[in-house]
Formats: C-alpha cells, structure tokens, sequence
C-alpha cells in the first residue's frame, strides 16, 4: 500500500482534489489537516499555512493518482510524495476493495 502526501493551498482545493481521486476510485481514504509549510521559493523562504492530504492508494495505482493530482492542482510545482505503507490485513482488505 502506498500513501500519497499531497500538500494544498487552502481546504476548499484539498477537498476537491481529495473527492476527485474518491470518484476516481484511485484512493480507498484521504484524510484532510491543516498545516504550517516553510520552504524554499523563487530565491526566499516562504511560511504559509496550506492543508495536507494522507490518501491511501495501492501501489499500482499512485502513477495515475500523481497524474491525476497535477491536471487539477493549482501550484505549478505540486508537492505529491509516496510514502511506502504496510497496514493491518483488514484495512487492506477494505481499500483493496474501494481502489480500482
């Protein structure tokens, strides 16, 4: 199982790409906080709040879940990690069961 860490500049653009991924049927869960982001850019560092997305997908799907992301993400450079995950048995029976 793969998590995917997607960061996001506001809840309303987390949510949307959160739903699109659910209808896509390319993450089983996506779980949605807000956070506090220091990093490089253009030359300055920059501290903003934006909004994290932990989505859970398997790992044949998450090529498709980072092309997906990026179509409708609103930053140029989007944040898309993949975090290697090894759940519980159930769990993994219940997303492997959402995930198509």
């Amino acid at each position: 199982m793969a998590l995917a860490y997607i960061t996001c500049k506001d809840r309303n653009e987390a949510e949307k790409i959160s739903m699109h991924l659910l209808k896509k049927r390319l993450v089983a869960c996506a779980n949605i906080s807000p956070i506090k982001s220091m990093y490089w850019w253009e030359g300055k560092i920059v501290s903003q709040k934006e909004h994290l997305i932990i989505a859970k997908t398997k790992d044949n799907k998450f090529k498709r879940l980072v092309n997906e992301t990026k179509r409708i993400h609103s930053y140029s450079i989007p944040c898309i990690l993949r975090l290697d995950a090894a759940p519980n048995k159930e769990y993994e029976q219940w997303a492997n069961k959402e995930i198509r």
